[in-house]
């Protein structure tokens, strides 16, 4: 008998390792480029600290944000509640792979016919130990896929903390943004209003007509609402702000800043793009989507160690007596061992159905890979070119501001001499502001392109 249960275990194995499905093989990644198309010299001091990138301006205010952002953000918070249920996943499959011990403790009273309908009583206390051989390594591939699902949501974490880090730090500028161009706007309702005032004696004293009052106190209105409409702006920015650090609305407040800050230098880090390849080895989301097709590829191997019997071995002892009184007594001990080998013959498909959804899950991994390195090649691209370009931008819109100025000045020297009139005078102002709110735009637009290149590649850098 044991020779011919060893047979059809041997039998068993063979007919399982024939019925195997082959493992899926995965598409090629994209070639990774030797360098970036929108990349130029760089003069860049030493490599960024990957963990507070955002130091890099130099803003205290700004460090601290960061910092209540990391500690109250709540997009942050589900992350790592994620990743806390990702590790107590991969705690049980490797609990699997352990002998199981369970205590029993029971009590029933029955009649059948074989008591002759008389009511009998049973109590017993023990315990049951269960062991799963995995001879197909189905175990040991799960808890690898848990521990790959653990790992992809630590990257997703990171990834995490870095888009919170970055929308702080958009906010950030943004908001000093609004506060240059409102200060701006706001000198000048402060200097129409005092050209209206000038303008109102002197068409009281009947050197003006009326039409003059009107011009200026149409300019004055129009900036007026410029304001009222960049305090709106301020509020939305200041309110998001809020939501990032994990705070009220209601509560959070940032004092605006006191001077426009048209004339302060620009003060941004310098920051190459490096390798590529350094870029992908640093990206958080490339790197989860990396973890997630290994850990579909982990369970392909789950399903198909299912064509692979399973064995089990068990083994009970304890007391067992039809009084309480007698259940520790010697004589009411019991004791069992066993073991179960079970193997399929027929499932429908079902583990055809397995193998072929493991196969597309990792197809689909795969996919979402590729495009996820693509997305970061595209997004190093994007933030480099509007780097570069914002720069040349921001020099011709400086000549322009210059050019502004200049012809405001003569327009009001020739105002006063009489030689032009008011609304060209108006003109010359109104294109002036346009030109220096252009330049503080542009100003904003390299700050926020900045803080997408540190975001783009992976929150660090080097020389």
């Amino acid at each position: 008998m044991m020779k011919t249960s060893f047979t059809l275990l041997f039998a068993a194995l063979v007919l399982a390792g024939c019925a195997s499905a082959p493992p899926a093989a995965a598409p090629a990644l994209p070639e990774v480029p030797s360098a970036f198309r929108e990349a130029g010299p760089s003069t860049a001091p030493a490599a960024a600290s990957q963990a507070a990138w955002w130091q890099a301006f130099a803003d205290p205010q700004l460090d601290a944000l960061v910092q209540r952002a990391e500690r109250d953000n709540a997009s942050l918070h589900a992350a790592a509640a994620r990743v806390a249920a990702a590790r107590a996943l991969l705690r049980r499959a490797e609990a699997d792979r352990l002998p199981q011990l369970q205590a029993t403790a029971g009590a029933s009273r029955e009649a059948t016919p074989l008591t002759g309908n008389r009511p009998t009583t049973n109590i017993a206390l023990g315990a049951n130990l269960s062991y799963e051989i995995d001879i197909a390594g189905r175990l040991s591939k799960a808890r690898d896929a848990a521990s790959l699902d653990a790992m992809e949501r630590e990257a997703l974490l990171a990834d995490t903390r870095l888009l919170v880090q970055a929308e702080v730090v958009r906010s950030y500028f943004a908001l000093r943004a609004i506060d240059a161009e409102r200060a701006l706007v706001q000198g000048t309702v402060a200097s129409y209003r005092n050209t209206l005032s000038l303008t109102e004696r002197r068409f009281a004293a009947g050197d003006l007509p009326e039409l003059e009052v009107a011009r200026v106190r149409s300019e004055l209105a129009a900036n007026e609402s410029e304001a009222l409409a960049l305090e709106r702006q301020r509020s939305q920015v200041e309110h998001a702000l809020a939501l990032l650090v994990g705070d009220a609305a209601s509560r959070f407040t940032l004092a605006a800043l006191e001077t426009s800050g048209a004339d302060a230098p620009l003060a941004l880090p310098q920051v190459p793009a490096g390798l590529p390849s350094a870029v992908l080895a640093r990206r958080p989301d490339v790197a989860a989507a990396r973890q997630a097709v290994l850990a579909a590829q982990a369970r392909v191997g789950i399903a198909q160690a299912a064509w692979w019997p399973t064995l089990s071995l068990t083994a009970s002892g304890g007391q067992a007596s039809p009084e309480l009184s007698d259940l520790l007594r010697s004589g009411a001990r019991t004791w069992g061992i066993g073991s179960l080998l079970a193997l399929p013959l027929f499932d429908g498909g079902q583990r055809q159905a397995g193998v072929a959804r493991a196969g597309a899950e990792v197809d689909l991994a795969t996919a979402r890979l590729r495009e996820q390195v693509l997305v970061a090649f595209r997004d190093v691209e994007d933030e480099l070119a509007s780097v570069r370009l914002l720069a040349d931008q921001a020099e011709a819109q400086r000549r322009a501001v210059e050019a502004a100025a200049r012809v405001s000045a003569l327009a009001e020297a020739r105002y006063r001499n009489g030689f032009v009139s008011q609304l060209e005078l108006l003109d010359a102002q109104r294109s002036e502001l346009r030109s220096r709110r252009q330049a503080l735009q542009v100003r904003a637009a390299r700050y926020q392109a900045t803080v997408g290149l540190m975001r783009a590649l992976g929150g660090a850098w080097q020389a």
